[in-house]
C-alpha cells in the first residue's frame, strides 16, 4: 500500500524548488499523496528543521516517509540517510544533526545511508546543490510508493553515531526549574522552553499561582517579572503573561493575544536561559 510523502524544508514557497521536489516525487508515481509540513523553517537552522519533526511525525500513520530538507552543508561529506522511527515512521535527510529531537525522545530503530548509485535521479550527479530535488525527495518517493525497501535504501548505518545537536539539560531545584528557550510558535510569539512538564511540576506550581520568570540572553538580564500560571491564554487578561504547558508538553510563555517575543525582543537557542521559580 502506497504511503503519505511529508515535505519538510528550508526553501520556503517564492520559487520553485519545493514544486521540483514535487515534480520528482510525482514523477516516481502520480498516485503519491504529498503534503507539506513547513518550508518556513529559518534558512540553515538545523535544530528547528529538528524540532518541527519531534513536533509533527507522532501525529501520523506508521509508515509516513518524511522529507526534510535543511542542509547547509548540501554537497559536502555529511552523509545522507533514511531514518526508521520506533514507530515505523522514515525521515530522508542528511545526517547533521535533523535527527535530534526524534532519537532523543521518539527513538530511531535503524538508519541507512543513501546509495546514490541506485537511489538517486538520473543524470543529475554533475548537480551538487539540490539533494532535495535529486536524492532525497526522488528516494522518499520510491519509499512511499513501495518500488524500493528501507533495506534497498543503502547500508546500516550505527544509530548511535549520527549527529546529534546538544539539547539542554533542566536544572531543577526544590523551588525552581531552569531551562532554554528552544524555538518560538512563530506566528503567536509564544516561547516554548526545553523544561518538561514533569520537571516544572516538580516545583508544585497551583494554577493561578504567580511565578518569578527570569530570562537571560547569555549573561544579559533581558526579563524578570511574576507571572500567572494558567491552563490557557484566556486565563489572564488580554495583553498579559502566562505560564502555560503548551501542545508537545513543555512549558510555554506568552502573552494573551499578543507576541511575547516580539515585546521583550527575546530569541532562541541555547544561549536564551529561561529560570522560573516560585515566587
Amino acid at each position: 500500500m502506497k504511503k503519505t510523502l511529508v515535505l519538510q524544508s528550508d526553501f520556503g514557497l517564492v520559487d520553485g524548488a519545493i514544486s521540483a521536489m514535487e515534480g520528482v516525487a510525482f514523477g516516481v508515481d502520480e498516485t503519491l499523496r504529498i503534503r507539506n509540513l513547513t518550508h518556513d523553517i529559518t534558512p540553515y537552522n538545523i535544530f528547528e528543521a529538528s524540532y518541527r519533526l519531534f513536533q509533527t511525525v507522532e501525529y501520523w500513520s506508521e509508515g509516513t516517509v518524511f522529507v526534510s530538507v535543511v542542509d547547509p552543508g548540501v554537497g559536502s561529506s555529511r552523509k545522507s540517510v533514511v531514518a526508521l522511527t520506533n514507530a515505523g515512521h522514515y525521515i530522508v535527510t542528511p545526517d547533521n544533526g535533523t535527527l535530534t529531537h526524534i532519537k532523543k525522545y521518539m527513538g530511531i530503530k535503524a538508519i541507512r545511508e543513501i546509495s546514490e548509485v541506485s537511489n538517486r535521479r538520473a543524470n543529475t550527479e554533475a548537480s551538487y546543490t539540490f539533494h532535495g530535488r535529486d536524492v532525497y525527495a526522488f528516494t522518499g518517493a520510491r519509499l512511499a510508493a513501495g518500488i524500493i525497501t528501507f533495506e534497498d535504501v543503502g547500508p546500516e548505518l550505527s544509530v548511535e553515531r549520527i549527529v546529534e545537536l546538544p539539547v539542554t539539560a533542566t536544572e531543577v531545584t526544590s523551588d525552581s526549574v531552569k531551562g532554554s528557550i528552544d524555538i518560538l510558535d512563530v506566528r503567536f510569539g509564544s516561547l516554548w522552553t526545553s523544561i518538561e512538564r514533569e520537571e516544572f511540576l516538580s516545583i508544585n506550581p497551583a494554577y493561578g499561582e504567580r511565578l518569578e520568570v527570569t530570562i537571560y540572553n547569555n549573561d544579559m538580564l533581558v526579563y524578570q517579572n511574576q507571572v500567572i500560571y494558567g491552563k490557557s491564554f484566556a486565563d489572564v487578561r488580554i495583553g498579559s503573561p502566562i505560564i502555560y504547558i503548551n501542545s508537545v508538553y513543555r512549558v510555554g510563555i506568552a502573552i494573551n493575544q499578543g507576541s511575547f517575543s516580539k515585546a521583550y525582543n527575546i530569541g532562541v537557542g541555547a544561549q536564551w536561559s529561561v529560570e522560573i521559580k516560585k515566587a
